[in-house]
């Protein structure tokens, strides 16, 4: 099977968090993003118009620990293109943690493992996804 077309960019960044609040006001209030969407108490979604941030709360600070990275998303145009993803990547034989599924906001995703484990997410999002940037 022959790789799909490039990804459109490394813009999303998910990061477990602690404490939860504060950094909502340092990366809203201080840094300047937008809020796209609080999914929960846990979880929400900002971004500076052409990226997207989600920031999960770490129910504990960890020792030594300066930051937590839970995954990072690679951005394609098209749910079509998400699908060609997900599809080539199981012919490849990577480590897939789940199935492309819808998320609330319009979003759809799958999420897969690198040889060091770490978790990527390809992601179609309508508020960043066809975007070109040069």
């Amino acid at each position: 099977m022959n790789r799909p077309k490039p990804f459109n960019g490394l813009r999303h960044l998910a990061l477990t968090v602690h404490p939860f609040e504060e950094c909502v006001h340092f990366y809203h209030e201080i840094m300047g993003m937008d809020i796209l969407r609080k999914a929960n108490d846990n979880l929400i979604y900002l971004s500076c118009g052409n990226d997207n941030l989600s920031l999960g709360r770490a129910h504990h600070a960890q020792e030594n620990q300066k930051q937590s990275l839970d995954h990072f998303g690679f951005i394609v145009d098209s749910k079509q293109d998400l699908q060609n993803w997900f599809e080539f990547l199981q012919s490849q034989g990577v480590p897939l943690l789940d199935t492309p599924h819808d998320h609330g906001d319009g979003a759809r995703s799958f999420h897969c493992t690198d040889p060091a484990g770490n978790v990527i997410q390809p992601l179609y999002h309508p508020d960043i996804s066809g975007q070109t940037f040069r």
